[in-house]
């Protein structure tokens, strides 16, 4: 099912070298007395290549997932600014977490089979935030507040679909180049916004990638955001980023592997609009927080290839789904049709 338009009236509802063959022909000439010349040709294939792009490359083995090194799931930013906000985007590529899991609920690798999908919506929640303002410390402690608020919503529909549930860790580097087991991300490149790392569970949010220049003090930007990265969190739980991995490692080509990044990351969207339903008009989530946060959804693939976030209108498409229905099974990217994740 393609994501829907957004038809929101302005109020809150409650609710990724080529491979280029190389191609050796081989003649080979031998004559001997009374035998015929032989013509020998070979074709060889280069091992299937890595993404280039934003994110730091990926190097898959047929080692099991838990051996893997992966890439951060990044966000990339926003270009278009909403009517009294501006917003960037964020993307993350990572893998399952090395880390011994404790007894109990073991993550499902699988995708659209998800049992994460048959769980409803996520329930009302009621958010205490702290108020922001526009400098390293203030950030930080609104993104800690919200952090206990996205684990209330997420913990009772994880462990209603048997699957493990913990909190991610937070980071909040300085610099402009910043590092995490699944590789570094840089300033420099202009399309990095947060990224969650699966090899260490932990949500990375710097300070100098979140466009405070461009939006200044609008938190529903930054909440949108955060929620964004805490769904990679959850496809880390749930399996699906185990399941993707070993999907993208047996990918054909780069574009087989940008359209699985961009139903990852387009799930992430969804998921991040299922928390602003759940959150909408309670607590501290106010009419102006739910408005900046969905008019900052244009954080599709702006700057050229790798075409692995998808385009502004399926990124505002995808999270409005979340927003707009609360429904899991509606955030099932993995199900929808190549052209619903272009």
């Amino acid at each position: 099912m393609p994501p829907p338009q957004s038809n929101w009236p302005g109020q809150p509802p409650p609710r990724r070298p080529s491979r280029g063959p190389i191609v050796a022909i081989v003649l080979v000439a031998v004559v001997l007395v009374g035998v015929a010349a032989i013509g020998l040709s070979r074709l060889g294939q280069s091992e299937p290549a890595t993404n280039a792009g934003a994110t730091p490359t990926t190097t898959f083995t047929l080692e099991p997932a838990a051996t893997t090194t992966s890439p951060p799931r990044t966000t990339h930013r926003t270009t278009t600014p909403p009517p009294t906000t501006t917003s960037r985007r964020t993307s993350t590529t990572s893998l399952p977490p090395t880390s011994t899991q404790p007894a109990g609920p073991r993550p499902v690798a699988k995708l659209g089979d998800n049992p994460l999908f048959e769980v409803g919506g996520l329930p009302a929640t009621n958010c205490r935030l702290t108020r922001w303002t526009t400098d390293p410390a203030g950030a930080e402690r609104i993104f800690r507040s919200a952090l206990p608020c996205l684990d209330a919503a997420w913990e009772p529909v994880m462990k209603a679909a048997g699957l493990p549930f913990f909190s991610p860790s937070l980071a909040f580097p300085g610099g402009s180049t910043w590092h995490s087991p699944c590789g570094s991300e840089e300033a420099a490149g202009g399309r990095v916004a947060a990224f969650y790392c699966p090899m260490n569970n932990t949500v990375y949010m710097p300070f100098s990638a979140i466009q405070t220049d461009l939006y200044g003090a609008h938190p529903g930007v930054y909440l949108a955001l955060f929620a964004h990265e805490y769904g990679h969190h959850v496809q880390a739980m749930s399996g699906m980023e185990d399941a993707y991995t070993r999907a993208t490692y047996a990918a054909r080509s780069d574009g087989e592997r940008e359209e699985l990044s961009r139903r990852l990351e387009l799930e992430a969207q969804c998921f991040s609009g299922m928390f602003l339903a759940a959150t909408s008009g309670r607590g501290d989530v106010d009419g102006y927080i739910t408005r900046e946060a969905q008019t900052s959804q244009d954080r599709g693939d702006h700057n050229g290839p790798p075409r692995d976030h998808g385009t502004d209108d399926h990124t505002i498409g995808w999270w409005n789904s979340g927003f707009q229905r609360n429904s899991l099974s509606q955030c099932d990217t993995w199900s929808a049709s190549s052209a619903d994740v272009a």
